[in-house]
């Protein structure tokens, strides 16, 4: 008679399981990366989009610098007329295309504010407006980046 190997039995299909939970955790691992990679992205474009405003604030303030005898001719509520001074600031504010500056800026246009404006200059604040389409079509308010800055000759 042939002996039977009883033992054995019991441990049919560990190993099986042991892959199975080995892939179970891989893939949530995985998952985890996918995650953090969408997150980082999102971070990267709002730091771009942040900085992008504040390169359009500072170029409108170097401008005004160099005309601060007329700063009061910048003023601009964000509707109406655009004054002649803010024309082209605001056309490259709001370019579209596969390289936008701002998206959604034309729709959302920039504030400035002068105040106590006289020949030398005058207390400005600047705000400049964006928002993602995904926020668009979600009905969320837009972004903004403020700058206030006191602009004098003297």
């Amino acid at each position: 008679m042939r002996p039977t190997k009883i033992r054995g039995q019991g441990q049919r299909g560990v190993m099986l399981l042991e892959v199975l939970l080995a892939i179970l955790i891989f893939s949530m691992g995985i998952l985890a990366v996918v995650g953090m990679q969408a997150t980082a992205i999102k971070s990267v474009t709002d730091s771009k989009y942040r900085s992008d405003a504040a390169f359009l604030t500072n170029k409108l303030l170097s401008q005004m610098w160099t005309d601060a005898g007329g700063i009061a001719l910048y003023a601009y509520p964000g509707s109406g007329t655009v004054p002649a001074k803010l024309q082209n600031w605001i056309t490259n504010a709001a370019k579209t295309g596969v390289n936008d500056l701002l998206p959604d800026a034309a729709s959302n246009p920039p504030i400035v504010t002068v105040t106590g404006a006289t020949a030398s200059g005058a207390q400005v604040t600047i705000q400049v407006f964006w928002r993602m389409p995904e926020e668009k079509s979600k009905g969320l308010p837009p972004h903004n980046y403020t700058v206030t800055a006191s602009v004098y000759t003297s």
